[in-house]
């Protein structure tokens, strides 16, 4: 039996996104809300130029591991003349594929990296809207930890949602089950709970089975160690996701470490470029990442970022 069948469509009808309004490259927050920050340190800007365009971004304080990482690897000239090997219109575009650098187009990308992970950092805070810079990473199947790819990374691009697809992004995480059940079926094949949901299924079938999760979710949850729900989303959240957008389905299982705070229209023209199956653009886009060290300050004012908005 294909004992994750059912949780599977659920898993693909939830990510089915209801989006509708245009982009917009600013957001609406009330200054008297946040916090004060002191921009009298430094900060590095991160460059990426690309064929169709150059974005500059903010790596997040939050996440020191992945920033450090992401620094030094692009200080080392890891990233340069890689491609964006994955790209996919309303979602995001993916890249640091050490093996990408030569690849021929017929070549599959999307293994490759450094040799090692970064362990997770993610914050309920730093989340997936448009122009976010995230790690990518092995599915919660085979890595429960959801350990960061060592050099691979997306920037979101999204859509602009409505009520509806917002209300859809808090309880369950399906994506998280779904991953839950693999470990559980892989890593502990004795346990009691598939004893459980093989019982459920054999009895009534793919009806069965999801309300004997959907029942069963605390214990899931003890037996993997995987978080299995969604919190119920801010107000600072829901204001990002209706005005620039962004893909919410993915906060709380993947790194957010960084902003793009110029060049989002570059995001635009990778994700609109035509591609191949596997998502691999027709016309490689490569990328050079570059940094520098600038004041806060200076940082802030000539990209109109404010450090209280993340």
């Amino acid at each position: 039996m294909n004992r994750i069948k059912a949780l599977g469509l659920l898993m693909a009808l939830f990510l089915v996104v209801t989006a509708c309004g245009d982009g917009s490259s600013s957001e609406s927050t009330n200054d008297s809300d946040l916090p004060e920050v002191d921009l009298s340190g430094t900060d590095y800007l991160v460059t990426i130029k690309t064929d169709l365009g150059e974005m500059k971004a903010i790596l997040y304080d939050q996440t020191p591991q992945h920033k450090e990482n992401f620094i030094k690897l692009a200080k080392e000239g890891f990233y340069d003349s890689l491609i964006f090997h994955r790209v996919i219109q309303g979602f995001m575009i993916q890249g640091g594929d050490p093996e990408s650098k030569n690849a021929g187009p017929e070549k599959r990308l999307g293994s490759g990296g450094p040799g090692y992970t970064v362990p997770a950092e993610i914050r309920d805070e730093l989340y997936h809207k448009k122009g976010a810079l995230s790690a990518a990473r092995k599915g919660d199947g085979i890595n429960p930890e959801r350990a960061s790819s060592g050099s691979q990374f997306y920037v979101v691009q999204g859509e602009v949602l409505n009520d509806a697809s917002i209300a859809q992004f808090s309880g369950p995480n399906f994506a998280a089950i779904g991953g839950a059940l693999q470990y559980l079926r892989n890593n502990k094949p004795d346990h009691d709970l598939n004893k459980t949901y093989e019982e459920a299924y054999n009895q009534g079938g793919d009806q069965a089975y999801e309300a004997k999760v959907m029942e069963t979710l605390d214990q899931l949850e003890e037996a993997t160690g995987i978080s299995l729900n969604k919190p119920e989303m801010s107000e600072a959240k829901k204001e990002a996701y209706q005005t620039v957008g962004g893909t919410p389905f993915l906060d709380g299982d993947y790194t957010v470490f960084g902003q793009v705070i110029s060049g989002l229209e570059v995001i635009d023209a990778i994700a609109g470029v035509q591609t191949a199956p596997g998502d691999r653009p027709v016309e490689d886009v490569r990328m050079y990442i570059s940094v520098e060290e600038m004041p806060k300050k200076e940082i802030a004012e000539k990209y109109s970022y404010d450090y209280r908005i993340q």
